[in-house]
């Protein structure tokens, strides 16, 4: 049997890796307007750095993450050892809390400086059933702004995001903005006693999950996809209705602000996003045409406490992540196609093992040249290498015959209008270079 690809990740063929390319290359260009860099950190960390920044209770440290872990550990783990810290290593599920480390670990945001814009391209790994808009390994693209607790980085991002959205061609109309606050430690631990309590009047009508998300963190219910559940929280206390005073301004100050961009969004209440890390402004992007659990293409909020979770400085952060599989599946219910590639500019042709050595000199200086160039590898007749010419979309062939080459010449042909001219052998690197 044919080894395929492991169950849940999925192979970017030629056409889709290129596609991939541009679209990270597309958010380095939108991001950079804003001041956001580049960072890469490692795809796997300590585990403890996910069970102290993104929260136990939540399903992604509880339930989805990948432990890697070495032959020598695991050899010591089965004969009961215990591992220390360090050698406790997961794979990322998620990039921020790698950022945040990184910030903390670096100072990249040392007392008094501007804050710090990041921005991150990379595969995540959860152990998820996969589905479709759900993948084991799945591509994210990320930003966080770290040092700068005003609502203006709130509404700056969020408005940045939906300009990168429009720029990879998926429609206004195609997607919908859900924006809240979740509060914060002055009005959060309140609230959510509130919703623990109603959570507790109904516990016989809560799917198992819930039961446990109601002791360990109520907020978490209004994440729940079980319909059963989903329909109780709808009658659940609001956290709009319980904010303190400076979460109900920042909240406001948000909501004016992408109000002035022109930015249409509806308020949700329920939006809780899935981490534990999030304090106030919260917010997720969804495709219309899904009316699946897996709608969200993009989201993410505020997390003013997660510096300090993993060790740093009090330093706000506000970030977000675009799941890059998710905007594909929305670009393709629009009749998007990935784009064919244009292989190569130029195609030289030869008929002999003489002129195929010439052809390969010549294709590899207009390599050197900056243009791309092809020959044929398998001993194809001519016919047959004007048809892989065209196949791999040359603009130009070069054809290099005995008779010609013996008098010093080749010939190119456009093969949009078909003209053939005849050019110098050392005149044709620049007459190719001048016609491409």
């Amino acid at each position: 049997m044919a080894i395929k690809a492991p169950e849940g990740t999925r192979d970017l063929l030629p056409e889709e890796a290129s596609f991939w390319s541009a679209f990270v290359e597309r958010a380095h260009s939108i991001f950079g307007n804003y001041g956001y860099e580049p960072i890469d950190t490692p795809i796997i960390e300590q585990t403890e750095l996910f069970v102290r920044g993104i929260g136990e209770a939540t399903d992604v440290v509880s339930k989805e993450m990948f432990t890697a872990i070495s032959g020598e550990n695991l050899k010591r783990l089965l004969e009961g050892e215990k591992l220390r810290a360090k050698s406790r290593l997961s794979l990322r599920p998620e990039g921020t809390a790698g950022v945040v480390r990184a910030a903390v670990q670096h100072d990249l945001v040392p007392q008094g400086a501007p804050p710090a814009k990041l921005m991150y391209a990379g595969p995540m790994f959860r152990a998820e059933r996969p589905q479709r808009g759900r993948q084991r390994q799945f591509n994210q693209v990320g930003v966080e702004c770290l040092g700068a607790e005003d609502p203006t980085i709130d509404a700056e991002a969020i408005i940045m995001l939906m300009r990168f959205f429009d720029a990879v061609g998926i429609k206004p109309e195609s997607i919908r903005l859900l924006l809240n606050s979740m509060g914060c430690e002055a009005c959060r631990p309140a609230y959510r006693e509130l919703v623990h309590s109603y959570l507790e009047e109904h516990q016989d009508e809560l799917c198992e999950t819930c039961r446990i998300r109601m002791e360990m963190n109520p907020l978490r219910a209004f994440d729940c996809k079980v319909e059963t559940c989903a329909a109780l929280m709808e009658n659940a206390p609001k956290i709009t209705d319980h904010l303190c005073e400076g979460c109900a301004k920042h909240y406001g100050h948000v909501k004016e602000l992408l109000d002035m961009a022109g930015i249409a969004y509806s308020e949700d209440p329920s939006l809780v996003r899935g981490l534990d890390y999030y304090t106030r402004t919260v917010f997720e992007v969804q495709a219309v045409s899904s009316d699946s659990a897996q709608n969200a293409i993009g989201g993410g909020g505020r997390y003013d406490k997660l510096a300090e979770e993993v060790g740093g400085r009090p330093t706000p952060g506000f970030g977000f992540a675009i799941g890059y599989d998710r905007c594909v599946l929305t670009l393709q219910d629009q009749g998007f196609a990935f784009p064919a590639q244009n292989h190569c500019d130029v195609f030289c042709a030869s008929m002999d093992d003489e002129t195929h050595l010439q052809a390969f000199h010549l294709a590899q200086m207009i390599r050197d040249n900056g243009c791309s160039a092809e020959i044929d590898h398998q001993s194809r007749s001519l016919k047959s290498q004007f048809k892989l010419a065209d196949k791999l979309g040359a603009r130009l062939v070069v054809i290099i015959g005995p008779e010609e080459f013996a008098q010093g010449l080749v010939k190119v042909r456009n093969m949009d209008s078909h003209e053939e001219q005849l050019v110098a052998i050392q005149e044709a690197l620049v007459y190719i270079m001048e016609q491409l």
